[in-house]
């Protein structure tokens, strides 16, 4: 083994590589290696991979010179992110005008379905009317000489879970507004989550042809919710339509081809494909099916694509009329044949020179996956913040806040964005009353942020993504004690903190009075197992009524330790006697962070 200064020797290193594969490379053996890894504090067998910056601290210790060795064809492919975060390299010389692609978002019952079933009726080609329509999940129409591409999804949560894979997906967001029923819950969280990918917003007030219509109550709300139309001085376009009668179709595609004339869309069609994966299922008949927006390049019949970790060949494509189609440019929707597994919405399509190139791409993104998994990296904490900032790295806090009632939200958005200093600004993306939902996790997520919970709860499922995802969800019951923390995070003044693991959630289905001034709450165990030494929080109608240590835990009158999921029990809240059915008993224990 060679340690001497004058006989350290050069060795080229892969970005990922073995353990095994490492200790070849430098002539030792890999046990050496594992005990070096050990020593650093990584635990690897012999066949795990490692990373390049990880093997470069090895090869040093046992007295080689790391360099990295130079990407090959393949690796130069896999270089381009399983997820779509990619900035992609353009010829300017080559870059040609291309079509806008759209998502409908808004509150549900609003109509958005039912405008683009309009749309879809109205606009469709004279050629493509005879045709059985498919459901893809996206279709273009023809507007003159214009063409848009509109995704047909379930609206925000598909537009930010793409987000939070890194694909940046929609040029236009179309925000569905019922002009009888105004802004609601889902339209702000539409145009919080619009507003945080940074895409342009043109309304279409749905529903003018019903007496109850009351447009000047939607422009009031609109701006109330930070989205000024253009009759009041904004630079938002306003569009009045009814889906049913199909008034003002016309006018709200022109508004989107004037929206998107000014964002100058280009994209070069003569380069391999870049594209987005919008739909994926398995067909009993056809095997994988995905359906893809194509970004820039033309994805034709044969080409070897791709797609995350998996890969094919182009077999057949159709777009949404079920038409055979050869080849599908810039912006146009494709639903493809011949990849070997079913990828996730929201990957990245990218051809390959060849169908050796598209296989070892596939297995270096996996070991490349599986070294990144042994040094996942935290998102940004309010325990990391400073260190984020000290080395340049964050320039915004986003934060979503939560809290029990309205009245709360404006003195804790407007204390929380006054801590804004020269070297980040702290950013309110989105703001609601009621529990942490799946939806505020995926926002959380895309925009890389924080949530902050005041006096209010976390539904299950939203506690498991906040797990898995690693986001930092802080749960307060005193104003002073959020900004305190925030500035002190800023500031790089956070002590270790305490953090709240949320164990349990149970249904209140009955009350039973054993005294005057006492109650039991029998209750059904939704999620998780609730433990007798569990803090509690009573929710009702998603704001906390109540809050205490659990004073007693019961199954058919015996004291026990735990409830697990799907068990009933009887439970009493220290302080709390006022429990009704329908009532969420949230359960949770107070942990130190590590």
């Amino acid at each position: 083994m060679t340690t001497e200064a004058s006989t350290t020797r050069t060795i080229e290193i892969p970005r990922v590589l073995s353990v095994k594969e490492l200790g070849d490379l430098m002539g030792v053996s890999p046990v050496e290696v594992i005990k070096e890894l050990m020593k650093n504090g990584v635990m690897a067998a012999i066949n795990q991979v490692i990373d390049f910056d990880t093997a470069a601290i090895v090869a040093s210790d046992l007295g080689f010179e790391a360099v990295e060795a130079p990407a090959t064809e393949q690796a130069a492919v896999a270089a381009e992110p399983a997820s779509t975060r990619q900035v992609i390299e353009e010829d300017a010389a080559k870059l040609q005008p291309r079509s806008p692609v759209v998502t409908i978002m808004g509150h549900v019952d609003h109509g958005k379905t039912s405008l683009l079933d309009a749309i879809r009726e109205t606009k469709v080609t004279a050629g493509e009317a005879g045709g059985i329509t498919q459901h893809i999940g996206a279709y273009q129409v023809h507007v003159e000489d214009h063409e848009i591409t509109f995704l047909d999804t379930p609206g925000h949560e598909a537009f930010t879970a793409m987000r939070a894979r890194g694909a940046q997906v929609t040029d236009v967001a179309v925000l569905v507004v019922a002009a009888d029923d105004g802004v609601m819950p889902q339209t702000r969280e539409a145009i919080d989550h619009a507003k945080a990918a940074g895409v342009p917003i043109v309304v279409a007030m749905n529903k003018m042809d019903l007496e109850t219509a009351n447009p000047d109550r939607v422009k009031k709300e609109l701006s109330d919710n930070g989205v000024v139309i253009e009759e009041w001085g904004g630079d938002t376009p306003l569009v009045p339509v009814s889906a049913r009668t199909k008034e003002g179709l016309q006018e709200l595609l022109e508004n989107i081809i004037v929206v998107s004339d000014v964002l100058e869309l280009k994209a070069d069609p003569d380069r391999p494909a870049i594209g987005i994966v919008v739909e994926a299922a398995l067909s009993k008949t056809r095997g994988p099916l995905a359906t893809v927006l194509v970004k820039t390049g033309t994805l034709r019949v044969g080409d070897n694509v791709v797609v995350g970790e998996t890969q094919g060949r182009v077999k057949a494509m159709q777009n949404e009329s079920g038409k055979r189609i050869k080849s599908a440019g810039p912006s146009a929707p494709a639903e493809i044949l011949g990849l070997q597994a079913v990828p996730r919405a929201g990957e990245t399509l990218q051809v390959a020179p060849d169908e050796k190139t598209a296989r070892a791409t596939v297995i270096e993104r996996i070991r490349e996956r599986e070294a990144a998994a042994m040094h996942q990296q935290q998102r940004v904490t309010l325990d990391t913040l400073y260190g984020e900032i000290s080395a340049g790295k964050l320039r915004e806090l986003n934060i979503i806040l939560k809290t029990d009632v309205q009245g709360s939200i404006e003195p804790i958005r407007t204390s929380l964005e006054r801590l804004s200093n020269e070297q980040v600004k702290v950013k309110i993306i989105h703001t609601g009353s009621g529990s942490i939902t799946e939806s505020d996790l995926m926002l959380a997520v895309a925009s890389k942020g924080i949530i902050i919970a005041f006096n209010t709860g976390t539904e299950g499922g939203a506690d498991r993504l906040a797990a898995s995802e690693k986001v930092d969800v802080r749960h307060y019951s005193v104003i002073y004690n959020i900004v305190e923390d925030v500035d002190k995070a800023l500031k790089g003044m956070l002590e270790p903190t305490f953090r709240e693991v949320v164990t349990a959630h149970a249904e209140v289905r009955q009350v039973f009075k054993v005294s005057r001034r006492n109650s039991i709450a029998g209750a059904f165990v939704r999620d998780g197992t609730i433990t007798r030494t569990d803090q509690a929080r009573v929710l009702r109608n998603g704001a906390q009524v109540g809050a205490g240590r659990l004073a007693s835990l019961k199954r058919f009158q015996e004291d026990v330790r735990e409830v697990a999921t799907n068990f009933e029990c009887g439970l009493q809240v220290e302080g709390f006697d006022s429990f009704e059915p329908g009532d969420i008993v949230e359960c949770f224990r107070i942990e130190r962070e590590t």
